[in-house]
């Protein structure tokens, strides 16, 4: 089968867990209305896939980057929680772009191909790649799926496939698209990784 893994389009920024969707425990942020232009260019990026299958983190930013690709397709996404992102628990979120100013230490981990210091590495590959896995598992045969998810769970299933140690090994830009072909006796071959001739403009 083939797994199209997408990362989501650009979010809000949310500071302390404030925000539309951050006003309880955790920030879990829209996308801005960029993100919502960026978001709806994966219907043309997938225009020529036979899209059996659509797959979802639980957070905002997926959901609504997956949205209108379900409209198009007459279809609503699975929603997976383990395809949540490492920072799923955090009260703040700053997107990729600002985390250079914000965050300077982040931010060269990041550049590093290193997660931040608090993620446990190897739980969250675990979850990611099980979670994936059972994408996978769900679509036997000559079916494609696609998962929207973030640059954290998307990286850290290719560097699993791929044998890489560093768990962010691939700068994966909005809306960027990664495919790969999985055979049933459990070969994984990367085809493609960050697809964004659908988004070039708006990134």
């Amino acid at each position: 089968m083939q797994l199209i893994l997408v990362r989501h389009a650009l979010p809000d920024r949310v500071a302390h867990g404030d925000g539309p969707h951050g006003d309880g425990p955790t920030a879990d942020p829209s996308l801005t209305p960029e993100g919502k232009a960026q978001a709806e260019r994966l219907v043309t990026a997938l225009r020529d896939d036979r899209v059996d299958a659509l797959w979802s983190s639980p957070m905002h930013r997926a959901l609504e980057t997956a949205a209108p690709l379900a409209a198009a397709l007459g279809t609503e996404p699975v929603v997976a929680p383990d395809l949540r992102e490492y920072d799923a628990e955090g009260r703040a979120y700053t997107p990729i772009a600002e985390m250079a100013e914000v965050d300077p230490a982040v931010w060269e981990r990041m550049r590093s191909g290193l997660l931040p210091c608090h993620v446990d590495v190897e739980a969250f590959s675990g979850r990611v790649v099980r979670a994936v896995e059972d994408v996978v598992a769900a679509h036997p045969g000559p079916a494609t799926a696609v998962v929207v998810a973030h640059a954290g769970v998307i990286n850290a299933y290719l560097a699993s496939v791929l044998q890489i140690p560093r768990p962010l090994p691939f700068p994966l830009d909005y809306v960027g698209v990664s495919r790969v072909i999985c055979a049933r006796g459990g070969r994984r071959r990367v085809r493609t990784v960050n697809e964004v001739a659908h988004v070039a403009d708006l990134l």
